[in-house]
């Protein structure tokens, strides 16, 4: 059985039986396979794409999603709009990189604990992997199971619903006790009014409108389109803050 061991000096050593004989190989031979296609460093939360098997740090390939489908190494489309429903985080090969590289895992989490640092947060503890337990499944009343399915925390958006008053006129209605929702990206404008007209008990004649920044937004705008072509002048503390009042419906 082979046996590899790193040393400090930036290579492998790799032995074919239990004698004093080695052979040390580059650690430059193993970049094709430890390293991230997109910011060339070595893979930090090795993340695989389902589609095709290429593997990247999981930042990168996250971020790359926001503007692209595709692959960024063969270009095979990973999915038409939820590419990020298509990537595993990839352990073993972590794992790998932080055993051939010196030191990448310490380096690692001393600039996540500076990170947390400088922003005053409280730095979060290190979590034992455990082995992934079988899938939880429901029993309908038809007696078929169904698969309980999660949208991934990186295509949720988070909303800011800033009520800014109503017409003259429209009086009977609650407050919106709770203005902080977290939602799908594919979630539209016409989702957030059937959210405000259900906890504000509006009635069905009175008019939602909703703004972001200076733009009236239509029902068929999508949250993610909206945070996309809008920018950082939308987004308050990462959140995106709707503008939103109430109006009698014009006379035609």
């Amino acid at each position: 059985m082979s046996v590899g061991r790193r040393s400090h000096d930036g290579t492998t050593n790799v032995s074919g039986s239990d004698t004093d004989d080695e052979t040390k190989l580059p650690l430059t031979q193993f970049y094709p396979y430890i390293r991230c296609a997109v910011c060339c460093g070595f893979f930090i939360d090795a993340t695989t794409i389902t589609e095709c098997l290429h593997t990247f740090c999981k930042s990168c390939i996250v971020k790359h999603f926001f503007s692209s489908n595709r692959c960024p190494t063969c270009s095979i489309v990973v999915h038409e709009t939820q590419p990020l429903y298509n990537i595993r985080p990839d352990r073993q090969l972590q794992d790998i990189v932080y055993k051939m590289v010196p030191f990448l895992e310490e380096l690692e989490r001393e600039k996540m604990c500076n990170f947390y640092k400088e922003r005053g947060l409280a730095v979060p503890k290190p979590v034992p992997v455990s082995p992934q337990g079988p899938i939880v499944l429901k029993k309908r009343k038809d007696n078929f199971p169904r698969a309980v399915f999660t949208i991934p925390p990186e295509l949720n958006i988070y909303l800011l619903l800033e009520f800014v008053g109503a017409e003259n006129g429209i009086s009977d209605f609650k407050p919106l006790e709770r203005p902080y929702i977290c939602v799908s990206g594919e979630a539209t404008i016409r989702h957030v009014e059937l959210f405000i007209r259900r906890k504000m008990e509006l009635n069905p004649k009175c008019q939602v409108d909703l703004v972001c920044g200076d733009q009236l937004l239509d029902h068929h705008q999508s949250l993610k389109d909206i945070k996309k072509f809008v920018g950082k002048e939308a987004l308050q503390d990462g959140l995106l803050v709707l503008h939103f009042g109430l109006v009698l419906p014009s006379q035609s």
